[in-house]
């Protein structure tokens, strides 16, 4: 979806509704879009949400675009990849403010996804901050009371495991689990797509008004998005199962056969993805590769 012609200006806190406020970082990329999005939470003592990438403009333009005599009084950050969190230390550090989050960057992984990370797995092709490791630990559930206004936090893993979204009543930061411009990159191990579609349902369940995006435009139609979402994973499930209809096939040769019009630039990508895909499959009994489940093995449909 191409709404890069309505990209806000970079540096500049700007007032979507009552209460919250954005500050686009100056990182766009094929990855983030026009950049990464810092959310500013309630006025007075304020919260901010994804303080973004290690950029000292950026930094300067948080602490320089609040209102005279506001404070942060908390930080949350929603994952531990390089765009979303390694500005939270130095902001802690110049503020006093704490830094929430669900944990470091290995917390809430599958017993699949340490397993292939016990076997040698490396990171899932984002930028991982290993460095990072909050104040406190926030749980799933959880209600931060910041006085004037509370959030509730949901545990949204899938795009990263330790992915946390926050509910500020009818009003979700979702950050890159449910984005406008795009369908969020699950990339093992530390993307999971088993989590990535519980995840999806869960938000369905709800009934939001509205979601803020780590990158792009507020979704302003969060059951359409969510539903669009998980079709979309559906449709490519049954294009790998369909394309395993047949004799065993590993990775490479299945990504070839599905995605035929992707540059081969972003093959490698791409083939990350199915791996997400058939690492669902199999734990669901509906694929059995061979000789072990890792990204060399040549996958069987069974049934």
């Amino acid at each position: 979806m191409d709404q890069m012609n309505n990209a806000p200006p970079v540096g500049i806190l700007q007032r979507l509704e009552p209460g919250i406020r954005r500050i686009l970082a100056p990182n766009p990329s094929p990855m983030t879009f026009w950049g990464t999005n810092t959310y500013v939470v309630g006025e007075g003592r304020v919260a901010v949400i994804d303080p973004g990438p290690a950029l000292p403009a950026h930094y300067d333009a948080i602490l320089g675009g609040l209102n005279h005599g506001e404070v942060i009084s908390h930080i949350l950050v929603t994952h531990a990849h390089l765009d979303h969190s390694p500005l939270a230390r130095p902001l802690s550090e110049a503020t006093g403010a704490p830094v929430l989050a669900y944990g470091d960057a290995t917390a809430g992984r599958s017993a699949v996804m340490r397993d292939l990370v016990a076997r040698g797995m490396a990171s899932g092709g984002e930028g991982v901050d290993r460095d990072f490791n909050p104040d406190s630990c926030v749980a799933d559930g959880d209600i931060l009371d910041f006085g004037d206004w509370r959030m509730q936090a949901i545990w949204t893993p899938g795009h990263f495991a330790n992915h946390m979204s926050f509910a500020l009543e009818d009003a979700v930061f979702t950050a890159d689990h449910v984005m406008g411009w795009a369908s969020s990159l699950v990339s093992p191990p530390d993307g999971d797509l088993t989590a990535f579609m519980a995840s999806c349902r869960r938000l369905a369940a709800r009934e939001d008004r509205i979601y803020y995006p780590g990158h792009g435009a507020p979704v302003t139609d969060p059951a359409a998005r969510v539903n669009w979402l998980i079709q979309h994973r559906l449709g490519r499930e049954a294009e790998i199962l369909a394309a395993l209809d047949g004799p065993p096939q590993d990775i490479p040769s299945l990504t070839r056969r599905i995605y035929t019009e992707t540059p081969k630039a972003l093959l490698p990508a791409a083939a990350r993805n199915v791996f997400a895909h058939l690492i669902d499959l199999t734990t669901r009994d509906l694929v059995r590769p061979a000789p072990m489940l890792d990204f060399t093995a040549k996958f069987t449909r069974i049934g």
